[in-house]
């Protein structure tokens, strides 16, 4: 699917470079196959050294030789990136944007017709190879772009397909979702300094128990609530634990900053 074409990434930043590092690591493509830009010169220092990549600082030059192009900018800068590379997009390139917050219409008005634009809303933990992304697919996206975009995303985590309508929601809970369990992890951090641990095992027996409950849900296919009935014996501590948190509104909390956060993700959408 992606032997013999050249991804180009239009912006170098963090999340590109997660990308990249990604495609390299699962073998998906050779460094020869990538391109990317970027305006800070030392940027493309960075990712040419790092990884092999070859870097020039226009999109344009990355757009002319890129079969796959990613649009990896900020938000902001994405009017001025369209334009640059827009001379250079037919109807024979993928254009993937992981740009927030901008629509699959905002990018093909700017772009020649028809232009084949998948949308995806990526999160931080892409940059450790452990991300969720939604992915949505423009109206003239063929069956193909869509598995391209799977597979790019794939090997930096997850990847799920969903209506374009929905990239709001993503951006509610895997989105903005990492802040919230960070949170939580620190909470639970907080509760076992209290309690008299160092501030560093506190820290490692927390974190190490989110990413271990994560990892047994995912593996063992099960809902969570039978996970954590298993783990709650009858008069227990663990039962305990769990109706102080429900007391306290933990459940309705998360809820709500999901809620929120989507609210806000389809108001800046629409500027």
């Amino acid at each position: 699917m992606l032997q013999g074409r050249t991804i180009g990434f239009i912006g170098a930043g963090n999340m590109a470079e997660a990308m990249i590092r990604g495609l390299l690591e699962a073998k998906l493509v050779t460094a020869e196959q990538l391109l990317a830009c970027d305006i800070i010169e030392a940027r493309r220092r960075d990712i040419d050294q790092r990884y092999g990549v070859r870097t020039v600082a226009e999109g344009r030059d990355v757009a002319a030789k890129a079969s796959i192009l990613i649009l990896a900018v900020k938000p902001q800068d994405m009017e001025v990136a369209l334009k640059a590379i827009a001379p250079s997009v037919d109807q024979a390139k993928t254009v993937i944007s992981i740009a927030a917050g901008t629509p699959i219409a905002f990018i093909a008005e700017r772009l020649p017709a028809k232009a084949r634009i998948v949308r995806v809303m990526p999160n931080a933990p892409a940059l450790v190879l452990a991300g969720a992304a939604g992915i949505a697919r423009g109206e003239h996206a063929t069956a193909e772009d869509l598995q391209v975009a799977e597979a790019i995303f794939a090997a930096v985590g997850k990847a799920v397909v969903v209506e374009e309508k929905h990239l709001d929601a993503v951006t509610g809970l895997s989105g903005s979702g990492p802040a919230y369990v960070f949170l939580f992890i620190e909470a639970l951090a907080d509760a076992g300094v209290k309690m008299g641990l160092t501030r560093e095992v506190a820290k490692l027996l927390a974190a190490q128990t989110v990413l271990g409950a994560a990892k047994m849900l995912l593996e063992s296919g099960r809902h969570p609530a039978e996970l954590k009935d298993m783990v709650a014996s009858p008069g227990g501590t663990t039962i305990a634990g769990l109706h102080a948190l429900e007391r306290g509104g933990l459940r309705g909390t998360l809820m709500e900053a999901v809620e929120a956060a989507t609210d806000r993700s389809r108001e800046l959408g629409k500027r």
